[in-house]
C-alpha cells in the first residue's frame, strides 16, 4: 500500500512539475512585438483625388473558417483548420472574391504566416503572389508561444498579422502596438497592433490608411475600447495635419449599435459584441458602418457551430472610420455566405476630396 501511494505521489509531483514548467515557459516566452516605421520605395503611381475609389476590408479567419467550421474559443470544436488543403482552398476562394471585386485598396486581417493551426502555410505569400501588381505591406500582429490547449489537439504557436494591398504606391509603412489585457488573458488575446500606410496622392497630398483588428477575447471589452480611443487619437492627429485618413478592419464592436435587432436575432451578451459608446469617435472623424437597410447582410457569424443561415448568430463587426475630407459614396457587406471565413468582406466606395 505504501509503495502504491509513493508511486502515485511521484506521478502527481511529476505532473505538477511539468504543468508548472509549461506555465513558466508560456509566461517567459510571451513577448510583445516591437513597433516599426519604415520608408518605402513606392511600387506604383500616386492615388487619384476627386475620383471614385474602392476599398475592401476582410478578416480572413486565418484560412480555417469554412462555413462548416467551428472554433474552440467561440464554444466550438476545432483548434486547427481541417487540413492544409482546406487552408489553401479557403485562401484561394478569398483571393477569387477579392479579384472579382477589383478594389484599389485591400485591408486584410488574420493572415497567418507560420502557425500550427494552419499547417505553417504562408498565407501572406499566397495573397502577395495573386496580387503581384499591388504594393504589399505586412504588419505582424502576434507571435505567440505554443498553447497546449485543447489537450486533444493543442492550438500551438501562432504567427499572424495584417496585410495591406494597394494598387497605388506606398511611401511609408508602420506597425503601432496597442494596449492588451494583463495576466492570463493576454495569452488568449495575444498581441495587438494596427498598421499605417502613407500613400502619395496625385495632387501632392497623402492618404493615411489604417488596417486594424481590435481585441475580442477580453474580460469585459474595456481593452478594445482603449484600443479604439488610441486609434482615433492617431487618426485625428493625421487629419488635422491635412491628410486624408481612412481606417478599416475588424473592430470587434457592434458597429450597427444593435445588430440583433437589424438581423432579427435574440440579443446576446459578448465582450466583442458591444456598441461603440457615444462620444468615442471624435469630431473630424466619422464611423462608416456597412448596412443596406432594404437587404441587411451581416459581416460576422458566431463560430460556436457550423454556419446555418437563419439560425447562426450574426452581427456586424467590420467597417471603416474616415476623416471629413473623405466623401463616402457607398458602403456594404458582400454576401459570401461565410464560405471561407467567419467574416464576409466589406466594401466602401469613396473619393478623396480637395475641399
Amino acid at each position: 500500500m505504501k509503495k502504491a501511494l509513493k508511486i502515485v505521489g511521484i506521478l502527481l509531483l511529476a505532473l505538477v512539475v511539468v504543468a508548472g514548467g509549461y506555465v513558466a515557459y508560456v509566461f517567459i516566452d510571451y513577448h510583445r512585438l516591437p513597433d516599426t516605421d519604415e520608408a518605402l520605395e513606392p511600387f506604383g503611381g500616386p492615388i487619384a483625388v476627386n475620383a471614385p475609389l474602392t476599398l475592401v476590408s476582410w478578416n480572413l479567419g486565418f484560412g480555417a473558417y469554412s462555413d462548416d467550421y467551428s472554433f474552440f474559443m467561440d464554444g466550438g470544436k476545432e483548434s486547427w483548420a481541417f487540413s492544409k488543403d482546406a487552408v489553401l482552398e479557403n485562401i484561394g476562394h478569398a483571393t477569387d472574391v477579392l479579384a472579382g471585386l477589383a478594389p484599389d485598396l485591400m485591408l486584410l486581417q488574420e493572415v497567418d504566416i507560420d502557425s500550427t493551426r494552419t499547417y505553417h502555410v504562408d498565407e501572406a505569400a499566397l495573397l502577395k503572389a495573386r496580387f503581384a501588381a499591388c504594393q504589399a505591406c505586412f504588419a505582424q500582429n502576434y507571435d505567440s508561444p505554443f498553447l497546449f490547449y485543447p489537450f486533444t489537439r493543442p492550438h500551438g504557436a501562432s504567427r499572424s498579422g495584417l496585410l495591406t494591398l494597394s494598387k497605388s504606391g506606398v511611401s511609408r509603412f508602420a506597425r503601432i502596438g496597442l494596449p492588451v489585457e494583463k495576466g492570463f488573458n493576454k495569452l488568449l488575446d495575444l498581441d495587438r497592433c494596427y498598421s499605417k500606410a502613407w500613400i502619395p496622392e496625385a495632387n501632392g497630398g497623402t492618404l493615411v490608411l489604417y488596417d486594424l483588428h481590435l481585441s475580442a477575447y477580453t474580460s469585459d471589452g474595456t481593452i478594445a475600447q482603449e484600443q479604439l480611443e488610441l486609434l482615433c487619437a492617431d487618426m485625428l492627429k493625421e487629419a488635422e495635419a491635412g491628410h486624408h485618413v481612412i481606417a478599416g478592419g475588424d473592430f470587434n464592436k457592434d458597429l450597427l449599435g444593435d445588430s440583433a435587432a437589424v438581423f432579427g436575432e435574440e440579443h446576446r451578451e459578448y465582450s466583442w459584441n458591444q456598441p461603440i459608446p457615444e462620444g468615442t469617435i471624435p469630431e473630424g472623424l466619422t464611423l462608416v458602418a456597412p448596412l443596406d437597410e432594404t437587404n441587411p447582410v451581416p459581416s460576422n457569424r458566431l463560430a460556436d457551430a457550423p454556419y446555418v443561415k437563419g439560425r447562426t448568430f450574426v452581427n456586424t463587426l467590420d467597417g471603416f472610420i474616415v476623416s471629413d475630407n473623405v466623401k463616402v459614396i457607398s458602403c456594404g457587406v458582400v454576401d459570401d455566405g461565410f464560405k471561407c471565413s467567419d467574416h464576409n468582406p466589406v466594401t466602401m466606395q469613396f473619393e478623396l476630396t480637395e475641399e
